[in-house]
């Protein structure tokens, strides 16, 4: 599997874990799904493709100030959850955060 194709799900595993667990919806709520569908546009257009490093190392900040701040606030909630979720997909995304220079 790619590595984009790789973040996309790890960014859907997330929001999803943020939606269900923090907001409380069985299904994805309209501003999770655009959340969603905003973030695998941004990884479609990403200027690196596959030598792309984790969002919060790259040098290129390519969402808009209020999705950022969205997405911030899933992964600050969702991020320590994933390694109970979703421990194989938080285990390799930290091993990328840490060793993707």
């Amino acid at each position: 599997m790619s590595r984009i194709a790789h973040e996309k799900r790890t960014a859907e595993q997330m929001i999803r874990l943020y939606c269900r667990r923090k907001e409380g919806n069985r299904e994805l709520c309209p501003e999770c799904k655009a959340l969603l569908a905003y973030a695998h546009a941004r990884l479609d257009r990403c200027p690196f493709g596959e030598g792309k490093k984790t969002c919060r190392r790259c040098p290129v900040h390519c969402y808009k100030r209020d999705m950022r701040e969205r997405m911030r606030q899933v992964m600050r909630y969702a991020g320590p959850r994933m390694l109970w979720f979703h421990p194989v997909a938080a285990l390799r995304h930290l091993w990328r955060e840490l060793y993707s220079r």
